[in-house]
């Protein structure tokens, strides 16, 4: 069984590291700056948020850009929304119970940002 090791209790934001991880999923890519910008100490929340920038940010694009497109994009538009609702909660609640929960080649580039 893979656990994974205890988390310090706090992130310099002053919010638990579970927390702070899950917030930095809460409103895509945006709390993803926040928390890359206000935490200092807590490698865990970084990773959680740069790896909701990486995510987010351009799925977000690539979203805007299928809702111009009349019908298929509409389409195709509204099965990109709801996969990444469904990703968007897997995130948030592995983060929320403490998993440095990696996607592939997203996950990846985040965790060499954070070293």
């Amino acid at each position: 069984m893979n656990v994974p090791p205890p988390l310090p209790e706090k992130s310099s934001t002053g919010l638990e590291v579970n927390m702070a991880a899950a917030l930095s999923y809460l409103l895509w890519f945006v709390t993803g700056i926040v928390f890359l910008v206000l935490e200092k100490d807590s490698k865990f929340v970084k990773f959680h948020a740069m790896q909701s920038v990486l995510l987010f940010l351009p799925l977000s694009v690539l979203q805007m850009v299928l809702w111009a497109i009349p019908l298929l994009g509409w389409l195709l538009g509204f099965f990109l929304w709801i996969g990444s609702l469904a990703i968007w909660l897997v995130l948030m609640f592995k983060a929320y119970q403490g998993e440095k929960f990696k996607l592939p080649f997203v996950g990846d580039i985040a965790e060499q940002q954070v070293r």
